[in-house]
């Protein structure tokens, strides 16, 4: 049954450039088809969450990860009655305007950028979508309704103060209301994110032997999953029980998330999906004993996963991989792909010479930041510090449909 808060494709906002309407395919479904074929998102198969791409093949990507936060916000959002097209399209998107090496590299990024009004990978994503995406003859970008590059731009809550330029920009082109929460759908984005990443990091962590089966099972809202497994299945195998206990955490993350969230909505009553945008909180979140439970859960992943001494030696590596590319590519541009070059030569100063510079090193996956980086600073795989076959996993042909003439 379909909720009045739910988004209504047939009431969309519509886009920014007229276009005829698809003869198959509401607006948010064909906003979810553009995200899916673009450039920017086939780049996330080799970008990293925590671990840099050559750890392993069974740890989580940018792209895995926004797949399955693409099915658990559709679970919700069908749960609640609310748009699925609208819903995934926003999940699927949420990533793409993130740096190679996850959150440290948007860091480094964002430390480079300081002069040149910051990077902010939120911001990056309506960026890539609303201008560096150029495929089409008659729009730059992707084109999407309002109502995906408001999700985009806001699925964690208003944006206010000093907004990073790249929404800015698109802002004042193209009122976003920022002020407001977004949809209904873009919030169940938010919490799909949550659930995927508190979710997947114990998997990968526990992988990557960072901590043991024991120590995870003691976790808030882990231990009951665990407990309610060996109960039901006393000698199961590791590798199953693991699984069967994670999968269970899934379970009551979501489980909690529709509960909460239709008793909030129930009470509040909102009349329509604009209404939801006014209400000054948000509508879809967790119960207040699951958000603090989750905090534990997150408590020990930073210590334990995010901080961890492995971890941490490749963060050092992969800020040492952005810090050299950045100036180098100041003093250099020559070295931008040949496609870059026209903007090159419009870009009017040094700020927006750095903003050329940032798009393109955020758009770059792990393997090719670390094969530039050894092409043209000689490191850091000269003195061993990463695998050759990563270091030369890739030639100036992958990057050169980054983003412009992509």
């Amino acid at each position: 049954m379909t909720s009045r808060i739910a988004a209504d494709p047939a009431a969309s906002r519509g886009r920014l450039a007229l276009e005829e309407e698809s003869a198959f395919r509401s607006c948010f479904q064909r906003d979810r088809d553009r995200i899916i074929h673009s450039s920017a998102f086939r780049r996330l198969k080799h970008k990293t969450q925590v671990f840099v791409a050559h750890e392993g093949d069974y740890f989580r990507t940018r792209l895995s990860h926004s797949i399955e936060v693409a099915q658990v916000a559709r679970t919700i959002a069908g749960a609640l009655g609310l748009n699925a097209e609208l819903t995934e399209a926003v999940a699927l998107a949420h990533d793409l305007g993130h740096t190679p090496f996850g959150h440290t590299g948007e860091d480094a990024l964002h430390a480079q950028m300081a002069p040149y009004g910051g990077f902010d990978h939120n911001a990056q994503a309506i960026r890539i979508v609303t201008q560096m995406e150029r495929h089409y003859a008659e729009f730059d970008g992707l084109n999407l309704t309002w109502e995906t590059l408001e999700g985009l731009a806001k699925h964690n809550g208003p944006v206010t103060g000093d907004l990073p330029y790249a929404l800015a920009e698109y802002d004042a082109r193209h009122d976003l209301e920022l002020h407001t929460h977004a949809s209904a759908e873009a919030q169940v984005a938010a919490l799909a994110d949550d659930i995927a990443y508190n979710n997947h990091d114990l998997h990968d962590g526990l992988r990557a032997g960072l901590f043991t089966e024991d120590e995870v099972a003691q976790l808030p809202i882990v231990d009951a999953c665990y407990a309610e497994v060996d109960r039901l299945y006393p000698g199961l195998d590791p590798y199953r029980r693991r699984h069967e206990a994670l999968r269970r955490v899934f379970g009551v993350m979501v489980g909690d998330v529709i509960d909460t969230s239709r008793a909030v909505i129930a009470e509040a009553a909102p009349a329509s999906s604009d209404a939801v945008r006014h209400m000054g909180r948000p509508v879809i979140r967790f119960s207040d004993a699951l958000w603090r439970d989750l905090q534990g859960v997150r408590k020990f992943l930073f210590q334990r996963m995010y901080r961890a001494p492995m971890v941490m030696v490749q963060r050092a590596q992969a800020t040492n991989v952005v810090d050299g590319l950045f100036p180098f590519y100041m003093k250099h541009p020559e070295h931008l792909p040949r496609r870059w070059q026209e903007d090159v030569a419009e870009a009017e100063n040094k700020t927006a010479l750095a903003r050329l510079v940032s798009d393109y090193i955020a758009g770059m996956t792990d393997r090719y930041a670390l094969a530039q980086h050894a092409l043209h600073l000689g490191g850091p795989g000269g003195a061993g510090s990463w695998p050759n076959e990563v270091a030369g996993a890739h030639t100036g042909a992958e990057q050169g449909e980054t983003t412009h003439g992509s």
